[in-house]
C-alpha cells in the first residue's frame, strides 16, 4: 500500500487512481470531523472540503503531510459554514462560541453507549477551537505538533488548547450528567471512550 505522499506524488503525476485512493482513506475520516460540529451538512462540507484540497493541492510543500493539509481545509469550511449561519460572522469568535449555539441539531455520531453519547454532547458544549483540538487529538490521533501544523498556531499553543479543551470538557460533562456513575466512567477514561468513538465516527 502507498503512503499518503507516494499517493500525492502520483496524483501530481497525472494519475486519477491515485487521487480516488486519497479520497478513499479519508472521506469517512473526514465526515466524522462534521458529524459532531455541523451534522445536517456534514456530507456537504466533506465534498467541499475535498475538492477545495485538490484545487489547491500545488500548495502542499511537503507531500507527506497531507493529511494536516486535508484537515486544514476541512477546518476553514468549518469556519466559513459556521460564518454563513450568523449576521455576525466575520466577528465570530470560535474560542468562545459551541457547535450548540451554532447548529443545536444532535451529533451525527450515532452510538449506543450512554458514555459515548454524554461525551459526543460534552464535545458538542465546549467552545469550537477546543473541539477541533481534542477530537483531532482523540480521532484522528494526531500529535500537537501535527495539530499545531493543521490550525496553524505555535506547538506550545497546541498544547495548552489540549489541557485547556480537556478541562472544558470534564466541566460540560459534569453539567450535562449532574454527578452519577456515567459520569464518573467517562471521565476516569475520557481517552477510551474517545477512541471507541474513532469508528463510529467514520462510519459512512
Amino acid at each position: 500500500m502507498k503512503d499518503d505522499g507516494e499517493l500525492v506524488q502520483a496524483y501530481r503525476g497525472g494519475d486519477p487512481r491515485a487521487g480516488k485512493e486519497l479520497v478513499d482513506r479519508y472521506y469517512g475520516r473526514v465526515l466524522g470531523f462534521f458529524r459532531n460540529k455541523a451534522p445536517a451538512s456534514s456530507n456537504d462540507l466533506t465534498q467541499r472540503t475535498f475538492l477545495g484540497c485538490f484545487e489547491a493541492l500545488d500548495r502542499l510543500r511537503d507531500a507527506d503531510r497531507f493529511r494536516s493539509f486535508l484537515f486544514a481545509v476541512a477546518c476553514n469550511q468549518l469556519r466559513k459554514h459556521f460564518r454563513g449561519k450568523r449576521r455576525d460572522g466575520d466577528h465570530m469568535d470560535f474560542g468562545s462560541v459551541s457547535a450548540v449555539d451554532l447548529d443545536p441539531s444532535p451529533s451525527g455520531v450515532l452510538t449506543d453507549r450512554q458514555e459515548q453519547r454524554l461525551l459526543l454532547e460534552g464535545l458538542r458544549r465546549i467552545p469550537v477551537d477546543y473541539q477541533i483540538v481534542l477530537e483531532l487529538f482523540y480521532w484522528e490521533e494526531m500529535t500537537a505538533a501535527e495539530i499545531a501544523a493543521t490550525i496553524e498556531l505555535p506547538v506550545g499553543t497546541a498544547k495548552t488548547r489540549i489541557r485547556r479543551g480537556r478541562q472544558l470538557l470534564e466541566k460540560a460533562l459534569a453539567e450535562l450528567a449532574g454527578g452519577g456513575a456515567v459520569l464518573e466512567a467517562t471521565v476516569s477514561d475520557l481517552e477510551g471512550w474517545a477512541a471507541g468513538l474513532r469508528h463510529a465516527a467514520r462510519s459512512r
